[in-house]
């Protein structure tokens, strides 16, 4: 499974992240239901017996589950004319390493005291063999509570340098929380978005969910990395709701959700750059239109989003400034998702259109209703 995980990141383009157990079940599982969290036990806890946990045969306890954690690394980066494990790569059909950079350890645990001996083991045992590694914690299963807290403030005692948050959420509750990462520490801890969602796959999700993507774009300094919900569901096979890519045994079905996801991942920047984006109307109005603008340093792009919460359509007046577009082209790609009626309970959109435009340092954008705007703008080529 591994080799398959690591050959579908390299597929699509991905940087691969394995997500694994801090040696406690997952999600605040309890050992048989005695309200003791359980976790697997340590050499001197087990007072010369051998552990009732085997793995591949083999007694299992915290020092060798470490090891396997080592293992992994070894054989996705290792040489496989200098390691046995990377020599076990190479015969499977790949000698190139995976070149593996981020490792998980724990998800949506309880934070508690045998979970804590155990992720200390985990992250200090990795980081003493593989500084390399960037360590990816966790914070819970939840946006607040204890959980959340403690795991936060293990992650900033232990100099961890970014941490797993999940949390899913009503669309109102990411309607009224865009700014949720506005005061958040700039400083230390980063925040990978790992799994979240508004819970459905219908129109009204998708739009309310690119909303609060322009708020994380804009919150970039912090939240680093965000992926959404289960990537892929086989129908009449699925164990949660919502995920992002349906298929059965014929056709591939991707929702709503997922054109929202495809157009903020395929027009990501490293840098953003505050725009004068001006509404008429009330706050009624400006507050259901959202956008951000970042460049792509590698191709030097500019990069609007705009989403349109609106039962009507706008025309919206964009200030980037003469300065900011000096060598860049007047014309521009203008990519559009849009619902002409109501989205709630609607799983499709209605148009899917791209075409160019004119820009300028100032320029008006015509946007439908409940919509998702893309404008990239190139520069000149010299």
């Amino acid at each position: 499974r591994s080799y398959e995980y690591f050959l579908f990141c390299e597929d699509i383009g991905a940087e691969p992240l394995p997500v694994l157990a801090a040696g406690v079940p997952c999600q605040n599982s309890w050992k048989g239901g005695a309200g003791q969290q359980g976790g697997i036990p340590f050499e001197a806890d087990l007072n010369g017996k051998p552990s009732p946990y085997t793995y591949m045969g083999k007694p299992l306890t915290m020092e060798s589950y470490l090891q396997e954690l080592l293992d992994l690394i070894e054989w996705a980066n290792g040489d496989p004319k200098t390691s046995a494990l990377a020599k076990i790569r190479a015969k499977a059909g790949h000698p190139k390493p995976f070149n593996l950079k981020y490792l998980g350890i724990g998800n949506e645990d309880l934070i508690g005291e045998t979970f804590l001996k155990r992720y200390r083991f985990l992250i200090d045992g990795i980081r003493k063999a593989h500084p390399e590694i960037t360590i990816v914690g966790t914070v819970g299963p939840f946006w607040e509570g204890s959980d959340y807290e403690y795991g936060w403030r293990e992650a900033k005692a232990n100099n961890i340098p970014i941490v797993d948050e999940h949390y899913y959420n009503s669309p109102s509750w990411y309607f009224h929380h865009r700014d949720f990462y506005d005061n958040y520490d700039r400083i230390g801890t980063k925040v990978y978005l790992g799994e979240w969602a508004s819970k459905r796959n219908n129109v009204s999700n998708a739009l309310v969910e690119a909303a609060y993507l322009t708020h994380v774009e804009r919150n970039a300094d912090v939240v680093v990395v965000s992926s959404y919900a289960p990537l892929l569901a086989k129908e009449g096979h699925t164990n949660w709701n919502p995920d992002l890519i349906y298929f059965n045994n014929k056709e591939v079905k991707p929702t709503a959700n997922y054109y929202v996801q495809r157009a903020f991942g395929q027009n990501n920047g490293d840098e953003y750059i505050y725009a004068d984006l001006q509404v008429n109307g009330g706050n009624d109005i400006r507050e259901r239109i959202d956008h951000s603008v970042v460049k792509d340093s590698k191709t030097g792009d500019i990069i609007i989003k705009v989403v349109s919460l609106l039962p009507k359509a706008s025309t919206l007046k964009i200030q980037l400034g003469e300065e900011a577009l000096k060598g860049y082209s007047s014309q521009a790609t203008l990519s559009v998702l849009s619902k002409e009626s109501a989205p709630d309970r609607q799983r499709e959109w209605d148009k899917n259109t791209t075409r160019s435009i004119q820009i300028s340092g100032e320029f008006t954008l015509d946007v439908p209703q409940y919509s998702v705007s893309v404008i990239r703008i190139k520069p000149t080529k010299k």
